[in-house]
């Protein structure tokens, strides 16, 4: 078996046990990589030099001790550029570490390469990047989706153990459903975004891709944890989500929101989902139908929310202080013609719409009520988890699609995140786990199955995935690059 295609797990036995060395996994990504990467296009950038000196010095018997993890180009790594995939941040280079990296290091972990995404984060296919295209690696025609594509895809591709990304409305989660990995977003507050480029700052969450439920919690327990230096990190301790992995999970409430199992989900995708139901059933679970009365409102709500917040966290980005900077005769010419030259087409539509729901006569109109709707979406989430202990659906409503086929119908394109943007409205957790595939012409694409939990509650959520996970073998499956 190849070095690459090890689980963190596998991988942490093998270092353990003198069978292989941190050097070693380097020298098999950076092969791996180089063997893949020119058809996938997951990766910006690598700093060889600096993973080898890592891994020179690496304790394995550290939590994530000599683990490569590759970073999205979104969350800063001292001494490593951080693009946002944008145009006007070309040049930079990260002068610190994000409070997640500098977790990963003292557990051990060695940042590797800067993972592709959509521009600022912002898109459901990794389209939107200025610098390159990625592909799924189940079929290079197709979206590995987004905003995380590029994590998404090195980790499908055996070309990362793990690889950290972000999720503000399902950016870790649809993508690892389109490339048939594991995507957890953790409940907002749980891990640091100290050093995470903001896009939405009431939303956004950073979180692992893996190959298995246990690599996720692995991973989590390094990166969760109060942070003084973000003021929405709360302060809860921080389990052992390892601990109750493989326990019995016959009892669990598993709720299926009605407003989630709705017309225009492809059949194959509602096939793979009724027969994952129908495993947990088996394994002893009660599967109870729920409703979420606002879910109908919730894609609007996010994008006012969202670009409201993007408008006023982008407005740094000037050209004045760092990244492109435009020739100009005066200041106010200057700001015009850099944001012009340095974001792209999505990024700009986002800024435009969030700076018109703030603007005077709008607010109350669009803003202030979206608030209250969101209040009454988190309200749904509170009354519903007095009920069950997860709720299920798909992550999303139909398999990878073609590359190029949104890019013109951006509210089609908004729509791939349906079923995951209401748990970054309500801050609450959630994962997505291979559970099948649909054929399509004769592509063969992963299907994702996505688990919400309450706040805080990783732990449960973790072991109701693993559950379901090892009854299976869909996490085991690979694309035929």
């Amino acid at each position: 078996m190849s070095l690459t295609s090890l689980s963190i797990s596998e991988l942490q036995q093998k270092l353990r046990s003198r069978e292989a060395s941190p050097l070693d996994a380097i020298n098999a990504l950076e092969a791996r990589i180089a063997t893949v990467d020119g058809r996938v296009g997951g990766y910006l950038s690598r700093n060889l030099e600096a993973a080898r000196q890592l891994a020179a010095t690496a304790d394995v018997n550290l939590p994530l001790g000599g683990v490569p993890i590759a970073i999205k180009d979104v969350i800063n790594v001292s001494g490593e550029p951080c693009t946002c995939a944008s145009k006007i941040l070309k040049g930079y280079v990260s002068p610190y570490d994000a409070t997640v990296i500098t977790k990963l290091r003292q557990a051990g972990a060695i940042p590797f390469g800067r993972t592709n995404m959509d521009e600022f984060a912002m898109g459901s296919s990794c389209e939107n990047s200025a610098l390159q295209r990625t592909a799924n690696p189940w079929d290079l025609t197709r979206t590995p989706g987004g905003s995380s594509g590029g994590s998404a895809a090195v980790v499908a591709a055996d070309e990362a153990f793990a690889a950290l990304g972000s999720d503000t409305g399902g950016s870790i989660r649809q993508p690892a459903a389109l490339c048939g990995c594991v995507g957890l977003k953790p409940t907002y507050g749980r891990v640091s975004r100290f050093g995470l480029v903001a896009f939405a700052s009431s939303l956004d969450q950073v979180g692992p891709f893996t190959k298995t439920v246990r690599d996720a919690a692995l991973v989590l327990n390094v990166i969760s944890g109060r942070d003084p230096r973000d003021s929405t990190s709360i302060d809860q301790s921080v389990p052992d989500h390892t601990t109750h992995l493989g326990e019995d999970i016959k009892g669990i409430r598993i709720g299926v929101p009605k407003e989630y199992f709705v017309d225009g989900i492809d059949p194959q995708v509602r096939s793979a989902v009724d027969a994952a139901l129908r495993q947990y059933e088996s394994l002893g679970a009660e599967v109870v139908e729920v409703s979420l009365p606002h879910t109908e409102h919730a894609v609007g709500v996010y994008y006012i929310l969202a670009t409201a917040e993007a408008s006023a966290n982008l407005a740094r980005f000037d050209g004045v202080r760092y990244g492109h900077r435009a020739a100009s005769a005066n200041l106010l010419e200057q700001y015009q013609r850099t944001r012009a030259e340095g974001f792209g087409p999505e990024v700009k539509r986002r800024i435009i719409l969030g700076t018109y729901v703030l603007s005077s006569g709008y607010y109350d109109a669009f803003y202030l009520r979206a608030q209250k709707v969101r209040t009454l979406i988190r309200r749904d989430f509170t009354q519903v988890f007095e009920k069950v202990d997860v709720l299920l659906s798909p992550t999303s409503p139909e398999a990878a699609f073609k590359l190029g086929d949104r890019t013109d119908d951006p509210l089609k394109m908004y729509l791939a995140d349906i079923f995951t943007i209401a748990a970054n409205l309500a801050g609450i957790s959630g994962i997505s786990i291979p559970c099948g595939f649909a054929h399509v012409g004769e592509s063969r694409l992963p299907v994702g199955l996505q688990l919400l939990g309450r706040p805080f509650e990783e732990s449960t959520l973790l072991k109701i995935a693993h559950a379901y996970e090892q009854a299976t073998q869909w996490h085991k499956e690979r694309p035929a690059l």
